[in-house]
């Protein structure tokens, strides 16, 4: 249910509000924040689609604040969504106009559900300190997105200065799933510490400086950034160690490679996060994100200068080459669906019970790459089924060969000649039977003609004499 109001007040709001939950009387009223949305008019329905989405895991009363052209007298236009168009939602659209839109909080303050956190967010361009903005200072949590600027670095710099206690930002949230599968991964041996961690990204990609100031924070090494395309992301991760590298590497938009000593090359899903499941994300925490604090106001700022590319980086041997990355991948694709296919074939019945030391040595051996008795012998099977259907095919061709020579030519040219000579046989049949009917037909006719000539001849004489019988 969408209901507009022009020209309104906050009072009028209010009201239809409430009417409207009475009349629909499915609205969910355990809501468990205020969501202020402060975006301009161009961006305003992707904005709300994703706070939407969000409030299906967060049901809230969403409040989308418009500033719309400041010159004229002030007035203040609302939408009101309810039902199927809000989700498990509220959403109040305000637009303001003339003075009114230098003063958003105050139309605001009256809309806000009461006790329960607020957090607002900026889509797109946000106050250069927004703890200190009239609707910022109103939140617990401040959500902002450093990649919607023009400058991604200089909105860095520019979020550590005026950092305060709540602030978030969306290229934080979009590393998180980057995050755990490097931690995950320096929790598999061998356990040995790093020295060094390289991080590829793109100029304009905040979480790659992100990602690289959290890991020289956390692990107390140098971190440094190589640079990819514009619009790439982030590519690739490295962190160095004395056995050899762990390289993270994502070389499109969904799948990615994880590559470290004494383990089998895996490959892992690692999508791009979309906005709807970042908010999401950002509304579950209420409190300060220390690690993102430390990563933003420390580990940016110690990052060394961009001096080189990915590609001469991975020549020069200091970062994971991309394309190889790719290629490996594919390969890993094409292994695994070669073994699920086997494994539906050739695997045995689970057991009902098994004990926890043979499922230890199991998933051991199943890392490793190891394959079981079973297995192997299915393997020989195969190959011996492949050889004697090779031979028998081999056999076949060379026995077809001899039987196909001299004599199936002979025999080919009797059947010839044959055929023509049987062929000529009819031809020369055909052509007597034709004669012998035809004389036929004429001496037919010669026939009925002497009758008819005979017949003739008898009725003149019985008239001519001009008298008939006594």
């Amino acid at each position: 249910m969408i209901r507009d109001l022009t020209d309104t007040t906050t009072k009028d709001i209010s009201k239809t509000l409430v009417r409207l939950r009475n009349e629909v009387g499915a609205i969910a009223l355990g809501r468990v924040l205020t969501l202020i949305v402060v975006v301009e008019d161009t961006d305003a329905q992707q904005a709300i689609d994703a706070a939407n989405h969000a409030s299906r895991q967060h049901p809230c009363r969403i409040i989308v604040v418009i500033p719309g052209e400041r010159r004229g007298r002030k007035r203040l236009d609302a939408q009101i969504r309810l039902g199927g168009d809000a989700g498990a939602s509220e959403i109040v659209v305000l637009r303001l106009y003339g003075e009114l839109a230098n003063h958003g909080q105050s139309v605001v303050i009256p809309l806000l559900l009461a006790d329960s956190p607020i957090v607002a967010w900026w889509p797109g361009k946000a106050p250069d300190d927004v703890a200190n903005d009239p609707i910022g200072a109103m939140a617990q949590r401040r959500i902002t997105d450093a990649a919607e600027a023009h400058n991604p670095r200089l909105m860095l710099r520019k979020r550590a200065a005026s950092y305060s206690p709540g602030d978030t930002d969306l290229s934080w949230t979009r590393v998180t799933h980057w995050r755990g599968l490097l931690a995950a991964a320096l929790d598999q041996p061998p356990y040995e510490p790093i020295t060094g961690a390289v991080v590829s990204g793109a100029p304009d990609s905040p979480s790659s400086d992100l990602l690289a100031g959290w890991l020289s924070r956390r692990l107390r090494v140098p971190a440094r950034r190589v640079s990819t395309p514009r619009g790439s992301g982030i590519a690739s991760v490295r962190l160095e160690r004395e056995s050899g590298p762990i390289d993270l590497v994502r070389p499109g938009d969904v799948l990615a490679t994880l590559s470290q000593a004494g383990q089998p090359d895996r490959r892992i899903n690692l999508p791009r996060r979309e906005l709807p499941e970042c908010l999401a994300d950002e509304l579950r925490w209420l409190d300060a994100d220390e690690a993102y604090a430390e990563a933003l106001c420390k580990g940016v700022a110690e990052l060394p200068p961009i001096r080189l590319s990915a590609a001469d980086a991975a020549k020069a041997g200091k970062a994971p080459d991309i394309a190889a990355a790719r290629r490996l991948a594919g390969r890993l694709g094409r292994d695994e669906s070669a073994q699920d296919a086997s494994a539906m074939m050739s695997a045995p019945p689970a057991p009902e019970a098994a004990e926890t030391s043979e499922v230890r040595e199991a998933t051991a051996r199943k890392l490793a790459g190891k394959r079981t008795t079973r297995e192997k012998q299915a393997d020989k099977d195969r190959k011996k089924t492949a050889a004697a259907a090779g031979d028998a095919t081999s056999g076949a061709s060379r026995t077809s060969g001899t039987q196909t020579g001299r004599p199936a030519a002979r025999k080919t040219a009797k059947r010839s000649a044959a055929a023509a000579s049987t062929a000529k046989k009819t031809a020369t049949r055909s052509t007597a039977g034709t004669r012998k009917a035809t004389a036929k037909k004429t001496a037919s006719r010669t026939s009925s003609a002497s009758r008819a000539a005979s017949s003739g001849a008898s009725g003149g004489s019985g008239t001519s004499d001009g008298t008939a019988p006594s």
